[in-house]
């Protein structure tokens, strides 16, 4: 099954970022569930899942840390 996986920055007030840096990525990949997406994203980013919030047939919320910097990620089918 296809899943879209949209990680958008968590920016606190005490880093600046450009715009082109704190836009949202979209990828689409195939996976079994919403567990395999997001250990395939994690896994070929290189980064660290900080919590995962699987909900099937609607849209998962995941946490992911990578260097100094967290991210809110959405996992949902399509």
């Amino acid at each position: 099954m296809q899943y879209t996986i949209e990680a958008r920055e968590l920016t606190s007030e005490s880093r600046q970022h450009n715009t082109a840096e704190t836009g949202t990525r979209r990828i689409t990949l195939e996976a079994r569930d919403e567990g395999d997406a997001i250990s395939q994203f994690v896994q070929g980013n290189a980064s660290e899942l900080v919590s995962f919030q699987p909900v099937r047939g609607r849209e998962s919320i995941a946490t992911v840390k990578k260097d100094e910097s967290v991210y809110l990620v959405r996992v949902y089918a399509g």
